[in-house]
């Protein structure tokens, strides 16, 4: 299998790791009460560690499938080589230091890190131009 489409299936992981853990810490602040009823009440927006994370998985969201696309194109045409794959790698692994880092409140660092995970994106991406 393609380093690209191994960095794509660990990205979907990722993914569904920052569902699980904003999940968590949503129904932490809002109560088992909330989590499982028909959340048709207007509440207060999450504060905190839970309000970083939901803003790192929409931040996520954002990016990831352009990434899959991007992948997908790339193995689909043959196009992938060593750029692609380190781009791929790159951004996963950005990826996954972006949550821990964002969840801390590291201003700085957090957008060093989205940056590494931006251009390792567009390095897929290059080779489809």
């Amino acid at each position: 299998m393609p380093v690209e489409l191994k960095m794509l299936a660990w990205s979907i992981a990722l993914g569904l790791v920052h569902v699980l853990v904003g999940a968590a810490l949503t129904t932490h602040q809002r109560g088992l009460k909330w989590n499982v009823g028909a959340r048709d009440a207007a509440l207060p927006p999450l504060t905190g560690v839970a309000a970083r994370v939901d803003r790192a998985l929409r931040n996520f969201l954002e990016t990831f499938p352009f990434f899959a696309a991007a992948v997908l194109a790339v193995v689909a045409l043959g196009r992938g080589d060593a750029n692609t794959a380190l781009g791929a790698q790159c951004y996963f692994w950005a990826r996954l230091a972006y949550v821990p880092v964002y969840a801390a409140g590291i201003p700085y660092l957090r957008t060093l890190i989205w940056a590494v995970s931006l251009w390792g994106l567009l390095q897929v991406l290059w080779a489809l131009l």
